[in-house]
This record gives C-alpha cells, sequence and structure tokens, in this order.
C-alpha cells in the first residue's frame, strides 16, 4: 500500500507541476492543437491550445512508478514492467502522429495504416512477452497466459498465436476508443481516471486472495497483481494532475500521444489482472462512443444516411446545444456508472450466499 501510494503522490506532483511548463515550451515553439474545419463550430476557439501534453502523463507514469517502488524497497515486477512498455510504445506512436500533425500544419497525422501499424507491431510483442515462460515467477505464473478471461481465466487455452491476434486486436481496439473519446476537454482523461482507479482496487483486491497465499475456490492466480495496482496509481495520478490543466476550458490537450497511452495502459492492465473481457464494462464509456463511430460509418455506407448529427458520440450533443462542460460531467457520470457495475460484477462472487 506503501508503494501505491508514494508512487501516485509521486507522478500527481511530476504531472501537476510538470504540465505548466509543458503548456510554456509547448506554446513558444508552436505545437498548438489544428482542428478540423467540420467540426462544431465552438472549437474554432481551440485552435492553437497546445497539444502533446499526453507526454507529461507518460513521463510522470513511468518517474512515479520507479521511483515508488524504489523509495519503498520494491522491486519492479515483470507485469509492472510490460505494461509500462506497452504504455510507452502507443505513446511513441501517438507522439509521431501529434508530431506529423504540427509540423506539416494539418488535422491529419498519420495515415491511418500507419497508425494501425505501429500499434500492432507494439501490441504483439507485448502479447508475445506476457506469455514467455521465461518470465515466470516461482509458482510458474506469467503475466497472462493463453486464455480469454473476464473475472479470471476461463476455458481451454487458446493457443499462442490466437491469443497474440486477440491481444493485438484488444490493445488497437481500447487505445482508439480512448482516443476517439478524447474530443472535448478533460473528457477522455476523467473517464481514464475512473477505470484506473478501478484497477487499483482489483490489484490489491487480487493480492488478498492470491491463490499462492490464500488457496480458495474463487483465489486469483495474477502473478504481479500488486505491482500491477502500483501502476495504474502511478498513471492515476499522472492524469488527476494532468487533469487540472486539461478540465474545460483546457489550457492543453493530451493529443494521441495521451489517448494512445492511456488505451494502452488500460488494455495492458485487464490484461495481467485477467480481466480482459471485464474491461469492456469498465470502459462501457469508451466502447459506446467506439460503437457510435462505427453505427455511423456503416449507417452511411449503407444507406446514405446518418444515425447522429456527428460521430463520436460527445459531438452529436454539441450540435444539439449542449454545453460542452454538461456532456463532459455527464460523460463522467456514465464512466463512473459502468465502472461501478464493473466492479459489482468482479466483487460479487465473493458475496455471503
Amino acid at each position: 500500500m506503501r508503494t501505491i501510494l508514494f508512487s501516485a503522490g509521486v507522478s500527481l506532483l511530476l504531472s501537476l507541476f510538470g504540465t505548466p511548463l509543458a503548456i510554456r515550451i509547448f506554446s513558444r515553439r508552436g505545437y498548438g492543437q489544428l482542428i478540423r474545419e467540420e467540426g462544431p463550430a465552438g472549437h474554432a476557439t481551440k485552435r492553437g491550445t497546445p497539444t502533446m501534453g499526453g507526454t507529461v502523463i507518460v513521463i510522470a507514469a513511468v518517474v512515479g512508478y520507479f521511483v515508488g517502488n524504489i523509495f519503498t524497497g520494491q522491486e519492479p515486477s515483470v507485469s509492472g514492467v510490460l505494461v509500462m512498455f506497452l504504455m510507452v510504445g502507443l505513446g511513441v506512436v501517438g507522439f509521431l502522429d501529434d508530431f506529423i500533425k504540427i509540423y506539416k500544419q494539418r488535422s491529419l497525422g498519420l495515415r491511418s495504416g500507419a497508425k494501425l501499424a505501429g500499434q500492432a507491431v507494439v501490441g504483439a510483442v507485448f502479447a508475445l512477452l506476457v506469455v514467455q515462460q521465461h518470465f515466470a515467477d516461482g509458482y510458474d505464473l506469467t503475466p497472462a497466459d493463453a486464455h480469454l478471461s473476464f473475472l479470471r481465466d476461463f476455458g481451454p487455452p487458446i493457443g499462442v498465436t490466437a491469443f497474440m491476434l486477440w491481444i493485438v486486436f484488444l490493445i488497437a481496439g481500447t487505445s482508439n476508443a480512448v482516443n476517439l473519446t478524447d474530443g472535448l476537454d478533460g473528457l477522455a482523461t476523467g473517464c481514464a481516471c475512473l477505470v484506473l482507479a478501478a484497477f487499483v482496487l482489483i490489484g490489491n483486491w487480487q493480492l488478498r486472495n492470491d491463490c499462492t497465499t490464500f488457496l480458495a475456490p474463487h483465489c486469483y492466480s495474477v502473478r504481479d497483481p500488486l505491482d500491477l495496482a502500483v501502476v495504474a496509481a502511478s498513471v492515476l495520478g499522472a492524469c488527476f494532475g494532468f487533469l487540472w490543466w486539461n478540465a474545460p476550458p483546457a489550457r492543453i490537450f493530451m493529443g494521441d500521444t495521451g489517448s494512445l497511452a492511456l488505451g494502452g495502459v488500460l488494455a495492458g492492465l485487464a490484461v495481467c489482472t485477467k480481466t480482459q473481457l471485464l474491461l469492456a464494462i469498465l470502459g462501457g464509456i469508451f466502447v459506446v462512443i467506439a460503437l457510435s463511430v462505427i453505427i455511423q460509418v456503416g449507417s452511411f455506407k449503407m444507406t446514405g444516411r446518418r444515425v447522429f448529427r456527428m460521430a463520436p458520440l460527445q459531438h452529436h450533443f454539441e450540435l444539439k446545444g449542449w454545453a460542452e462542460t454538461t456532456i463532459v460531467i455527464r460523460f463522467w457520470l456514465i464512466s463512473a456508472m459502468f465502472v461501478a457495475l464493473g466492479l459489482g460484477i468482479f466483487y460479487v462472487e465473493w458475496m455471503p450466499k
């Protein structure tokens, strides 16, 4: 618990006081947000707001994670380091996307194929490493197994190749869903904070009911539950500090650097805590927003008609006249309900019958 609190505190302070520095540096260099012409009219006032603020989240989270472990005498685990690798790797892909937008002064960065290829490469490396027997601990537990998981692994193993394909899909889907959510000030950051808080609780509960020390019908065979909670807390602290400056009206945007990195860390935590399918409930707001884009595109291609005034979903409500802060707060509330539902499902098997 000391490691969780210390890592979160370090990340929070670095992000809270590092973000204003990033705002000044990015503003001086002209790293401002470009706005799509077909977007909501109110977004034109955001043109030039510093972007790539996700670099602060990534750096603060990584430093907080390692400093917290070192300060409390804990050794960073294989699971924790691999999830951090996934976050940083996808952050680099997002950074390239953001930098191309700024350098070429256009709203399109990496081509969709190139971005997806970058996500796939990073995701495939992560998926391959988490099942390596070389990383097994004294109880023969690897960071993940070639199984599908909900509250824990279930069913027969699906094989390493199928597992890798599934994990790459999960990582790409989650990171793109968070990216689509990052369309209003503070929306994606606030929703990510709620899901990260859930993973802190899940990691703690798995530690207290670890099969290696507490053999019971519902115990958890997770390699490094405590350190995964530390990872979640570190990123949570970094997001909290960043949200101070990213809340409406935002003084900085996270950009694809932050949204892809946050999506990656959420997917990585789900894989290593063996809650892959539970992530769809915990991150339900991201799923809903991603589905709104799929529905909009599919409907337009098949019928020539649009279901929403604009996709992703948050822009539909903007065009209906909702204030930006109203949309953000209500979507935070919806996200909180999804997280509450997910945690309820996670804990229900421990309720007295």
